[in-house]
């Protein structure tokens, strides 16, 4: 795990974004695609914003979330909708989003055609990921129902969680396929968030899922 610290967000935003995508033209120059896997929520949004510019042949860039609530694309919690929205933009607007919602009441029900879609882009070329302040990343949640699962070597590519207290269903990628992406990047910013992952580090992951996932990490943080 290498921690990599910047002065402010904003420049940890562009040089991150710089970092991916330099990653993510990596991977095209030895395969005929790149697979991008993103988080929702705010703090990728400037990320995003930088990223979407970048000179690549995007047309060959297959994005998705690394976790979705169980919601359309057009409604405003959906992570396919912001990374939509905010990232396949501009030059980005060449790549392929491939959602993890479909139409049906709960995911079990069409979750292995999802997952067939999936199977081909992995191991995920590029990752990104958040942190929560509860040490959660992607929708591995401590204490939510379906993580034991989620965590499990022989889960399948995606897991199904319900946190108590939500409204939706979550779907997200398992932890083995978040550790064995091919280049790897979380990004936490704020002191609270930082002295969360070093406790992360010190715990299993079933009491911090984000441990799950730390091998091989780039953390890129600031205040």
């Amino acid at each position: 795990m290498n921690i990599i610290e910047y002065a402010d967000r904003e420049l940890a935003a562009i040089d991150l974004a710089n970092v991916i995508a330099g990653d993510l033209e990596s991977a095209l120059f030895t395969h005929d695609r790149a697979s991008l896997a993103v988080p929702g929520g705010t703090t990728p949004g400037p990320i995003f914003d930088v990223l979407c510019a970048a000179d690549l042949d995007w047309s060959r860039v297959h994005v998705f979330a690394t976790d979705e609530r169980w919601v359309p694309q057009n409604d405003p919690r959906s992570n396919a909708g912001l990374i939509a929205s905010r990232l396949l933009t501009g030059r980005a607007a060449a790549a392929t989003l491939l959602p993890f919602y479909a139409p049906a009441q709960e995911p079990e029900s069409v979750l292995p055609e999802i997952e067939a879609q999936l199977a081909p882009e992995l191991p995920v070329s590029v990752l990104l990921l958040g942190m929560g302040v509860d040490m959660h990343t992607a929708s591995l949640f401590p204490g939510v129902a379906g993580l034991a699962e989620a965590l499990s070597e022989d889960a399948p590519v995606l897991s199904v969680l319900r946190p108590e207290g939500v409204p939706e269903t979550r779907v997200s990628l398992s932890a083995w396929v978040l550790n064995g992406a091919m280049s790897k990047h979380l990004v936490i910013f704020g002191a609270d968030k930082r002295a969360a992952l070093e406790r992360a580090r010190k715990l299993s992951p079933e009491e911090a899922p984000v441990r799950a996932v730390l091998d091989e990490m780039t953390i890129h943080w600031a205040e």
